[in-house]
């Protein structure tokens, strides 16, 4: 169509998890009379399954991981020569700010940033020139898009970046969808109360710690099961550290569940109880859905969201002690089915 703005959004395949889901919803939403958009999945070979609005242009490029999509990523730039380039994951963006050199001239590289820099940083298995490619590679970019306040003064503070490369814009949430599950039939069965957490099944999730708050909340609620949506490499650990507290009957594992808000309905309260985050889409998730909300000290971000926030419980601390009182004290204090219209949620939406 004349006039449209041709855009190539980057994200490492689809559906495995919360940022390659927001850069899905951001893609379908962006206007297709203003817009021309494109989506590259750098390490997909099939994009046939890919439920997306019929405007947006897939592009499969089958890469075996990122860095060895140099070839196929430049051949896209140049066979598109979009006007803006937006990277959803950091192996991505740092191999598209490698690139930047190489495309046509013009292109507006933006990056999303999802996870706060100083948690990643601080991780065991991040090696240790990671910091000096986020100070080198990122001063390349246009702008960084955070999804929160305190974590752009993260960025600026542990990478050096200016402020006013910096812009804070939430993730964006499946309305629509939310709201269509809230009228749907209830999963779960029993009395519970019923805990929802979701999110990959590795370390930074907390997950461990969940369950073993779990075990206490169960003392005083001996009724109280648990859903953790997601898959990932903890999921063995995580199942045996459930048998070793005799909660293999209270602990479910679904899986991947591309509509985790199909457990909103019957759900008493929705856990996060992760060692960091950026802005989980998660969490905002459960919030449009009005659903009570235990969360961890993950970042500032969530700390701002839900500080004060009716129906919202923070935990003193990151650990299973933390959580459990955190948990206990939500339990104790909710009524059965009882949702929450959260400030916090209200003000993005408008």
């Amino acid at each position: 169509m004349p006039g449209q703005t041709r855009i190539l959004l980057l994200i490492p395949r689809l559906r495995a998890g919360g940022a390659e889901q927001v850069m899905a919803l951001v893609a379908g939403g962006l206007s297709r009379d203003k817009y021309e958009v494109h989506l590259g999945l750098l390490t997909t070979a099939d994009a046939e399954a890919i439920a997306l609005p019929a405007w947006v242009t897939v592009h499969a490029l089958g890469a075996r991981r990122a860095r060895s999509g140099t070839i196929p990523l430049l051949r896209l730039v140049w066979r598109l020569r979009p006007a803006v380039i937006l990277s959803g994951a950091p192996e991505i963006s740092f191999l598209v700010l490698l690139l930047r050199q190489f495309f046509p001239a013009k292109t507006a590289v933006l990056l999303r940033q999802n996870g706060t820099v100083s948690a990643a940083l601080a991780m065991d298995n991040v090696p240790r020139y990671t910091r000096f490619l986020y100070r080198i590679l990122y001063r390349r970019a246009d702008r960084i898009i955070c999804q929160s306040s305190s974590m752009a003064a993260d960025m600026a503070r542990e990478i050096g970046i200016g402020a006013e490369k910096i812009v804070v814009l939430p993730n964006p949430v499946d309305l629509e969808g939310i709201r269509g599950a809230l009228n749907e039939k209830s999963l779960w069965s029993g009395p519970g109360p019923h805990l929802l957490a979701v999110g990959r099944l590795s370390p930074e999730k907390g997950f461990a710690l969940l369950i073993e708050a779990l075990a206490q909340v169960r003392r005083k609620f001996p009724e109280t099961d648990l859903v953790i949506a997601g898959d990932g490499r903890e999921e063995r650990e995580l199942k045996k550290l459930c048998v070793s507290l005799g909660l293999e009957e209270a602990v479910r594992f679904p899986g991947r569940v591309d509509r985790p808000y199909v457990y909103f309905p019957g759900c008493t309260l929705f856990v996060l109880s992760s060692r960091y985050e950026g802005m989980p889409n998660a969490l905002l998730e459960a919030a449009a859905g009005g659903l009570p909300l235990v969360a961890t000290r993950a970042s500032g971000g969530v700390i701002d969201l839900l500080r004060g926030s009716p129906g919202a419980w923070l935990a003193r601390e990151i650990s299973s002690q933390g959580l459990a009182e955190a948990l206990l004290s939500a339990l104790r204090t909710l009524r059965p089915g009882q949702r929450f219209k959260h400030a916090f949620f209200a003000a993005q939406a408008d």
